[in-house]
């Protein structure tokens, strides 16, 4: 149960408070009618939900219609094998599908639904939250967000097997979705099925998703191209993780007490922590851990126990002033400082955890064992039981009372029913889709692919995010075609006012460089 609940916590996309407000427009419901004939075609057609909405985005007045429902897989038999949920919101209108982008959204877990890009940064709603990103008490509410991508690209949420309302198939396993491959295989099936559909090969396609979501999107990047010939224009990618080597704490793997220590000293900046010069000015205070880690640190891991004592101390007392944590406790580690360890150690003093998604939320510590999502023994993640609440709430209420949806199955916001993830391919080695991204880069130079990282997330640290983008070995003549980005903020930086306003900033600049050099604009 440990390990399950680390590694749900490990990957997964998670953020803010959500929550029901009385809608300010009223959304016309329109069923789909029901397939005509054969109790057979109505079975392989499921009634969709189809209502039409207004909201204003920049200032400027968007008609929308949103579909929720079932889109579902079949095998080449016409067998069923799974029943996607997706919501879809295309702007009315807009006849000329090559010059209108589709997005397709996900979130990652494993285990996760779509719910967090959705209704936190995406979607014509958002949940309200503080400018600061603390969650705020029930009931939750939620309003339309001015800041959502609908305005430059038609949007497809899609949750994933077993996640949301989406389940396998009566008469289907759902293992054969409960892992790497197949996830990709499913969701692939499920963005060229929804893509033929609705008539949109024509449209600029995009791909965006969030922390597991990123590896999901590195995936498809080429598996897309090999197995429907579908080329992407873009891929967003939000708290990325595509080398698992960067983030897993084993034996024998420096790597990410490396990568995280800039994290470690932004947590430790922000709650007060850090002492003299690196208290002032925080990129400045990154800059000099960012050295550090290229630099001394990294040298003196890489000495394992030939480290000299000299050494070892000047280590440990620059790793102090780093992480504002006790010599005492960085030498009894080993100069390894273990994410579990920092976030119940930082402010344990005051009886408090810092989260791990973000790591500016601060919780009482459960000293009582019962632990919380992050793990048993006594931590739990701050960060993430303060927005599961509000956003289950939120999609729960929405998907009702605004998209004219019913289903009486649990809606799973954050499941572990598709644990063991299984990994079938690559058990004995660190899973990288930075390769398979590369590959479908190399392939497809019109490719442009956006980074974004959040300051403070300790589930998929930027400096990790950073090394794996510069180990990519891309060729000159795409690396151009990779940006990033980065926020004050957590691993759902958009539940930070001032980065939920950057990143939308930041994606029209993307879109535009994007459509520009695509001819579209």
């Amino acid at each position: 149960m440990k390990s399950l609940r680390l590694l749900l916590l490990l990957l997964c996309a998670s953020p803010a408070l959500l929550a029901q407000d009385e809608p300010k427009e009223k959304g016309t419901d329109r069923k789909s009618p029901p397939a005509a004939a054969t109790d057979k075609d109505k079975e392989k057609d499921p009634v969709l939900s189809v209502t039409e909405h207004e909201i204003t985005v920049g200032g400027k007045p968007i008609k929308y219609q949103a579909t929720a429902g079932y889109l579902v897989l079949k095998s080449e038999k016409g067998e069923p094998r799974a029943n996607i949920f997706f919501v879809a919101y295309t702007k009315l209108g807009a006849s000329d599908a090559a010059k209108r982008p589709l997005t397709f959204s996900f979130n990652g877990g494993p285990g996760s639904s779509s719910v967090w890009l959705h209704l936190g940064a995406l979607g014509p709603k958002r949940v309200v939250m503080t400018d600061k990103g603390e969650s705020l008490p029930p009931p939750y509410k939620w309003v339309d967000n001015e800041w959502s991508w609908l305005d430059q690209t038609d949007l497809v949420f899609i949750d994933p097997v077993s996640t949301g309302y989406s389940r396998a198939a009566k008469d289907a396993d759902p293992k054969q979705f409960h892992g790497f491959t197949g996830d990709i295989e499913s969701v692939g099936e499920f963005i060229r099925l929804w893509t033929t559909r609705n008539q949109r090969w024509a449209s600029p396609k995009f791909l965006v998703g969030e922390s597991y979501g990123t590896t999901r999107a590195a995936g498809l990047s080429d598996y897309l191209q090999q197995k429907h010939d579908l080329y992407l224009n873009g891929i967003m990618l939000v708290s990325s993780i595509m080398n698992f080597q960067t983030a897993r704490f084993a034996p024998g793997n420096d790597l990410p007490y490396q990568l995280f220590l800039p994290t470690y000293t932004a947590a430790a900046w922000y709650h007060g922590k850090l002492k003299g010069d690196l208290a002032k000015d925080l990129p400045k205070t990154l800059a000099r851990a960012e050295q550090f880690v290229l630099k001394d640190y990294s040298l003196a891991l890489m000495q394992g126990d030939a480290l000299p004592a000299a050494e070892r101390s000047r280590i440990a007392k620059e790793l102090v002033a780093l992480t504002g944590l006790t010599e005492e406790y960085v030498l009894r580690q080993n100069l390894r400082i273990n994410i579990f360890g920092f976030v119940t150690e930082l402010m344990k003093a005051e009886n408090r955890n810092i989260g791990r998604l973000d790591s500016r939320i601060v919780g009482i510590a459960d000293n009582g064992g019962g632990g919380g999502r992050g793990g048993d023994g006594g931590f739990f993640d701050p960060s993430m039981e303060a927005i599961l609440g509000g956003y289950t709430a939120a999609m729960n209420d929405y998907a009702r009372r605004e998209l004219k949806y019913e289903n009486d199955l649990s809606y799973e916001i954050l499941t572990g029913r598709v644990q063991p993830w299984s990994y079938a391919n690559v058990e004995n080695e660190y899973l990288n889709v930075a390769e398979t991204l590369k590959r479908a880069m190399t392939k497809n130079p019109f490719l442009k692919v956006w980074v974004a990282n959040g300051y403070y997330d300790l589930a998929t640290p930027y400096f990790a995010t950073d090394y794996t983008v510069k180990h990519m070995g891309l060729d000159p003549a795409v690396r151009g075609n990779l940006t990033m980005s980065h926020y004050e903020a957590g691993h759902m930086m958009y539940i930070h006012m001032d980065s939920l306003k950057k990143l939308k900033a930041d994606y029209g600049a993307y879109m535009d460089a994007t459509l520009k050099g695509a001819g579209v604009k």
